[in-house]
């Protein structure tokens, strides 16, 4: 079942979706957080300038030899480029989805976006603290897109250990609550099978380790097999997407809108993340 968004634009489409991005190129480094690991590289260099949210960006170090691609849903500039993100592109199983979407928000109007691009950044600070590689699908909260094959390229291409979407829901009913994991289902590749289904059981039980509840309204004791999903149709690295809760439920929407709320959804996750890895 697809949990039915809020969308500022009448025409775009309110499925929620694994977002990736048109544009090629390959995933380009960003500056690494502080850390006592050094660098995978030879001599100091200069900061790059801040990198089009149509690339990815990756965190050294990787002394881990690990990489985690992080998916931060939706942008903060998709609302007004409705022709861009309404742009129809591959979504697997012989199907077609819009580009991009708005995504939801809270009833007080804080952004899916910003919350998504939030506790991206803190999952990735934390791993890459751990010397693990961490890319991004998008590097600022401004931009437009990726596009949904765009995104699933990017794990793809980075030869990802793990690809974790994040997002937060729009159930219309103000009572519904709750997390929820979702994964390809059927498999349409051997990634999206027992790697898959193995890293949607460590988010949810690392989810639910941190006393976050399982959604009362998708799927099963916080797993949701999906055959809808872009992002995960197109993997062919270990992939979920992690709905963490109902932005339009009063509890969840504060929990969501707090820095204490966001950074412990971050722990939970980079720390499920880490379970997986091994």
């Amino acid at each position: 079942m697809v949990a039915v968004r809020a969308n500022p634009l009448p025409l775009l489409a309110g499925v929620l979706l694994l977002t990736a991005c048109s544009a090629g190129g390959t995933p380009a480094a960003a500056p690494a957080p502080p850390s006592s690991t050094a660098p995978a590289t030879s001599s100091p260099v200069p900061a790059p300038p801040p990198v089009p949210s149509t690339s990815a960006s990756s965190v050294a170090p990787a002394a881990t030899g690990k990489v985690v691609v992080l998916d931060p849903g939706h942008n903060g500039g998709n609302a007004a480029h409705p022709a861009e993100i309404n742009r129809k592109v591959p979504a697997g199983r012989g199907e077609t989805k819009p580009c991009n979407t708005t995504g939801t928000a809270t009833n007080a109007g804080y952004a899916e976006h910003t919350f998504t691009f939030t506790v991206a950044q803190e999952v990735g600070t934390a791993l890459a603290a751990k010397g693990i590689k961490v890319v991004y699908t998008r590097t600022n909260d401004t931009g437009v897109g990726p596009c949904v094959d765009r995104r699933a390229e990017i794990g793809n291409d980075a030869h990802a250990d793990a690809v974790v979407s994040i997002h937060a829901d729009g159930a219309t009913s103000a009572g519904a609550h709750g997390f929820h994991v979702a994964y390809s289902s059927p498999p349409l590749n051997a990634a999206q099978g027992a790697p898959s289904t193995q890293l949607a059981h460590a988010l949810r039980d690392g989810l639910r380790s941190a006393g976050f509840t399982t959604s009362t309204y998708i799927g099963s004791a916080g797993l949701s097999p999906r055959s809808d999903l872009a992002g995960l149709n197109l993997s062919t690295r270990p992939t979920v997407l992690v709905e963490c809760g109902n932005m339009r439920n009063s509890a969840e929407a504060a929990l969501m809108t707090s820095a204490a709320g966001r950074a412990k959804y971050a722990a939970a996750i980079a720390e499920a993340i880490e379970t997986y890895l091994g």
